[in-house]
């Protein structure tokens, strides 16, 4: 049985690398798309942020599916969107046809990573939550690594076009190994449950947003993946090539070197996590050590010192994990599902909105004759280190104050 529900976790992860790749596709693509289509940096900021937000919107709908539905049939009948949007993309003759594109695959993989976290979160021990989450982040990271070195040798061969071409195909080959692998499972209460109406599952989503807890966690949770996320699937090729002269190629070896370090980075947190009494502490600490990296980004526009800077980064982006491990000890047991859905929709929310939001900022440096990603990154740093201080002081869970007792 615990066989079969690993091939079952590795069939829907081939889902979440593949929303990996398109997530941070635009590092690799921002060269030409801004050559063919003569778009700015904010516009570049805007399809890039086109993603997590109707990735993060979707959430909700896609997370009350999968508690009316199942997993296996909300996957089956979203993902095909990402290979429809992935082709349109590959095909779009204007800026407005890509972000069409752009905004259907969005949908698409918007059951990708909530599929696997809360088919952990049914199937395997609680004990073992953080550690089965880390391993998943880093299996799915695999999507990272495509955008790294391999998608920068495709497009440099075929155009940015042959890339979408290229994960449009591969969108198909995940969606037929998820209907012929993934049968889940049923859960001991089903039987004994009455499906609940949309209407009913909407309500007991917003009663999640009625306690004060609910807060504190979902403001970090809008900050620190997109932090890493805005750099890695943004900024990390633009940076690179015109801050020092990399050309695309030797932009995707650090953007595959960064990605390769972030495949290892969550399994390493999931094992080292300290337990409810100490994680919140640790994620406030971790954070404002980003946000540290962040500003050593922005001041020291050294190469060696920049790709030195991005390697710390990576390593230190899967913290990030422990905050599934936050929202999973946070609430009782038939809220958990609720809660990781709204959790992993605030998420994406903030990377869409910091990737929207330094775009603008990008755009403003230009006007003003300043350097770009230095008031990206010093942006990014403040955001961090605001959203680690609000999380410190708005309330704990009761459930975590008790085990404190």
């Amino acid at each position: 049985m615990q066989r079969q529900l690993w091939i079952m976790l590795l069939a829907l992860l081939s889902g979440f690398a593949l929303s990996q790749a398109f997530r941070t596709i635009t590092a690799i693509l921002a060269q030409g798309l801004q050559q063919d289509f003569g778009i700015s940096a904010s516009s570049l900021g805007a399809f890039a942020g086109l993603f997590g937000l109707s990735f993060g919107v979707a959430q909700l709908m896609m997370g009350i599916g999968m508690d009316l539905y199942g997993l296996r049939r909300t996957v089956l009948c979203a993902f095909p969107l990402a290979a429809l949007g992935s082709a349109l993309s590959a095909a779009a003759p204007s800026y407005g046809w890509l972000m069409l594109g752009q905004l259907m695959i969005g949908v698409g993989c918007s059951p990708a990573f909530l599929a696997c976290t809360i088919f952990i979160a049914r199937h395997f021990p609680a004990e073992r939550f953080a550690f089965i989450s880390g391993l998943s982040m880093g299996v799915g990271g695999l999507g990272l690594l495509f955008t790294g070195t391999p998608l920068a040798w495709v497009v440099e061969i075929g155009g940015w076009r042959s890339g979408f071409w290229l994960l449009s195909g591969l969108c198909v080959l995940s969606w037929l190994l998820i209907f012929f692998k993934v049968h889940e499972p049923a859960l001991p209460q089903a039987a004994s449950t009455a499906k609940e109406s949309w209407g009913r599952a909407f309500i007991r989503m917003a009663e999640l947003l009625t306690l004060p807890y609910t807060w504190g966690m979902l403001v970090l949770g809008m900050s620190c993946y997109a932090a890493f996320l805005s750099l890695r699937g943004l900024w990390i090729g633009p940076l690179l090539m015109e801050r020092h002269g990399f050309s695309l190629v030797s932009s995707g070896h650090v953007a595959f070197l960064v990605s390769l370090i972030s495949l290892f980075s969550p399994a390493v947190f999931g094992r080292l996590d300290p337990g409810t009494l100490r994680r919140r502490q640790w994620l406030v600490n971790f954070s404002l050590c980003m946000a540290a990296l962040f500003v050593v980004l922005a001041l020291w526009q050294q190469p060696v010192a920049n790709v030195l800077t991005l390697v710390a980064m990576a390593m230190l982006s899967g913290y990030g994990l422990l905050q599934y491990a936050d929202v999973r000890t946070s609430y009782p047991n038939h809220m958990t599902g609720r809660a990781l859905s709204l959790f992993t929709m605030a998420m994406f929310l903030g990377v869409a909105l910091m990737q929207w939001f330094t775009g603008i900022v990008a755009a403003w440096a230009i006007r003003h004759a300043w350097e770009p990603y230095t008031a990206v990154a010093l942006t990014i740093a403040l955001w961090l280190a605001a959203a680690s201080t609000a999380y410190r002081l708005l309330p704990a869970s009761p459930l975590l104050k008790a085990a404190r007792t």
